[in-house]
């Protein structure tokens, strides 16, 4: 299973021209390895946008979901630093989504990442899952190395302890996750999976978008450093 664990937290915001510096500056020296470091999370990726809107796109793996509801990391948003703080003010647009990974297929990750916002109702969840273990395949498509689908848990998602995101209008949507090598191939499988004749039985998707990895920390590289 290329995801690690079975919990992830999704996050997106966009940032105005000014602040972006300071942002991307408290990302990559403060945030993703104070994150890492809370018990039960794995890893954490980054990614911003090449054709997406919110521009910038966060990935965190834990050992479960409850991880995501647990003592240590409540604690660590109830004590955000004075960094945090002024950072997560100016987040715009903010999408923040716990989920499930139900579906992890391949062997590693990308380059480039495809986002795909499904929702589906409570009647269609099960044949909808049952489709996707049959789309979410990479051995069938050059350039991609992983497909994987997350579940929101919508008691979960949404802001809490500051973090300024937006009402999740859609708590129970799905996010489908396409690893490849070049933001050709995701777009390629995107277009022809998801939003083209062959996306039944799916509707048309909420949001699609590709992005461009910035980089990526695991729990073994603090510890080494």
């Amino acid at each position: 299973m290329p995801l690690a664990g079975k919990g992830i937290l999704l996050t997106s915001m966009n940032i105005d021209a000014a602040n972006e510096a300071d942002f991307n500056r408290w990302y990559d020296r403060e945030h993703l390895e104070e994150r890492v470091a809370i018990d039960g999370f794995l890893e954490a990726r980054r990614y911003v946008a090449h054709a997406a809107n919110p521009k910038y796109l966060s990935l965190y793996s834990t050992t479960t979901l409850d991880v995501l509801d647990s003592p240590a990391y409540r604690a660590r948003l109830a004590s955000q630093t004075e960094w945090s703080r002024r950072s997560m003010a100016h987040f715009k647009d903010m999408l923040r989504v716990v989920a499930r990974i139900t579906v992890s297929n391949g062997t590693g990750r990308g380059a480039a990442l495809g986002l795909v916002r499904l929702r589906p109702t409570p009647d269609n969840a099960a044949p909808w899952r049952d489709a996707l273990q049959n789309k979410l395949r990479p051995e069938q498509c050059d350039g991609i190395i992983s497909m994987h689908l997350l579940e929101s848990e919508p008691e979960l998602s949404g802001a809490t302890a500051g973090i300024p995101a937006t009402r999740n209008e859609g708590a129970r949507d799905w996010f489908v996750l396409i690893d490849g090598t070049h933001v050709g191939a995701v777009s390629a499988v995107i277009a022809e999976r998801f939003t083209g004749p062959a996306a039944a039985p799916f509707p048309l998707p909420v949001s699609v978008g590709t992005y461009c990895l910035m980089w990526d920390l695991a729990k073994s590289d603090i510890a080494q450093g």
